[in-house]
């Protein structure tokens, strides 16, 4: 058997099942219409990397390790001296597989025969058997990426897809795994609903088209199993905030990506996508403060940042389990999860999450499943919300604030290759929701992103770990 699965990297659900139903995307379209095709939501952050855990793992980001594309190293156990700060933008990514917990396997590791390409997390995999990871490869997606060169994307994109092909049909693997690229990189730089972008959806199809050809060839295909998802989506930008400038102007000394080794001690801003941030404080404690320690000396801030067109939530990690939530303009909740993994959600002076017709009668929901509180926030501006934000907040290596933007804006104003006119990482609808197309159908309607794993587990025939945050579909 051989199970392949494609990312769609930047897809939104709605525009890639939108390009099926015109009859843009045939192959996938024919995957749908002989299997199903499903909406699911991606994880907070919803950004490259880390929400690539859901799918090679089975976890949120947090609990896997890599809490956002940069993070701040309080325990100072994975980086160096002097910054302490890690980003997966450059060199850096050469350590994201070590920066993973080693409590959970990989999917590759899983495997008996696994192939992977340009995956952002290749721990499993010999050099052999990861495609897109040779230092030439890097060089060329570097060039690519710092000149804008989206002609060189879309290449890039269908070269990607032709050697997995090949290799598919000549090792037969018992997992192939392939991430496409040209979508997020030319949304970024062009919008989501450029013609290009369409373009790279074109090439996702192309490849799922070879895969499934060679094995109706060799008379494989009733073994063969493809699905196509994505990592997070896109929408567009018309503001740029500078977070790190902003907090250096309120007086304080920052450390932010790219000049992490100046800046002093006071803060260190770690933005991902461009539309999420954590914020570090007190940066001489090895052992994480949690808010309520920290609001004496930090309320200023945090009545400061509220009052930016620019914050949509801003998340106060109390312990683990308990994050204060506050909304721009729409008061402040509490969201937490017990230690039987119940979530719940009480309105103190406002309803943040806009939870308000789940509340009816009270104030507050509580004892709710995982099932349950996605159910109750699904069709609102945050989906899942309740899961995301206490499962990102819990993360040892998660900031003291979390911050998820506002509609238009990002928080990175400074030292983009390519300036954005369409962003991710926030837990807005258009970020957070998915599509999963499958070959097969589902034996229940898949929820999440981190369902992946494990469905893709009993998909192989392989045993399911225990202790994983999400929950198999097939």
């Amino acid at each position: 058997m051989t199970f392949v699965l494609l990312v769609a990297d930047g897809a939104r659900a709605d525009t890639l099942l939108a390009a099926m139903d015109a009859g843009h995307l045939p192959a996938l379209a024919r995957l749908r219409d002989e299997g199903s095709a499903h909406t699911v939501t991606s994880v907070f952050p919803s950004v490259t990397g880390p929400a690539y855990t859901p799918f090679l793992m089975g976890l949120h980001p947090g609990r896997a390790g890599v809490p956002g594309i940069r993070w701040w190293d309080r325990a100072r156990s994975a980086t160096r001296w002097p910054s302490y700060a890690r980003s997966y933008v450059g060199i850096e990514a050469l350590r994201a597989d070590r920066d993973l917990t080693p409590d959970h396997r990989t999917l590759f590791e899983l495997a008996e025969r696994p192939l992977g390409a340009f995956t952002p997390h290749g721990r499993g995999l010999s050099s052999r058997q990861r495609i897109g990871a040779s230092l030439a490869f890097g060089v060329r997606m570097g060039w690519t990426h710092f000149r804008g060169d989206l002609p060189g994307w879309l290449r890039l994109d269908r070269e990607l897809g032709a050697r997995v092909a090949r290799r598919i049909r000549d090792d037969r693997p018992d997992l192939a795994f392939l991430a496409h690229p040209g979508i997020d990189k030319l949304s970024h730089q062009l919008g989501h609903g450029a013609s290009e972008v369409l373009d790279a959806m074109r090439t996702v199809d192309l490849t799922a088209a070879q895969v499934r050809d060679d094995a109706e060839r060799a008379g494989r295909w009733h073994e063969t199993e493809i699905w196509v998802v994505s990592d997070h989506g896109h929408s567009p930008v018309r503001h740029h905030e500078d977070l790190a400038g902003l907090l250096t102007r309120f007086g304080l000394g920052v450390i932010a990506h790219p000049w992490v080794f100046t800046g002093g001690q006071d803060a260190a801003v770690m933005v991902s996508g461009n539309a999420m941030a954590h914020i570090y404080l007190d940066l001489a404690q090895r052992v994480r403060p949690w808010w309520p320690s920290l609001r004496a000396r930090w309320q200023w801030l945090v009545e400061g940042l509220l009052e930016r067109e620019s914050v949509d939530l801003l998340m106060l990690p109390h312990t683990a389990g308990e994050v204060e939530v506050h909304g721009r303009g729409r008061g402040m909740a509490m969201v937490t999860r017990d230690g039987r993994g119940r979530f719940g959600y009480r309105a103190v002076t406002g309803d943040p999450l806009g939870l308000r017709g789940a509340l009816q009668a009270g104030d507050e929901l509580s004892g709710l499943s995982a099932d349950d509180a996605y159910d109750v926030t699904i069709a609102t501006d945050h989906p899942d919300s309740l899961v995301q934000i206490v499962s990102l907040a819990d993360a040892p290596r998660s900031g003291d604030l979390l911050l998820s933007a506002s509609r238009d804006w990002d928080y990175r104003a400074r030292w983009e290759p390519i300036p954005h006119v369409s962003s991710h990482g926030a837990l807005h609808r258009e970020h957070m929701l998915v599509p999963l197309v499958m070959s097969r159908p589902a034996a229940r309607v898949p929820r999440r992103t981190v369902d992946v794993l494990p469905s893709a587990l009993r998909a192989m025939g392989r045993p399911v770990p225990v202790g994983l945050d999400g929950v198999p579909f097939r």
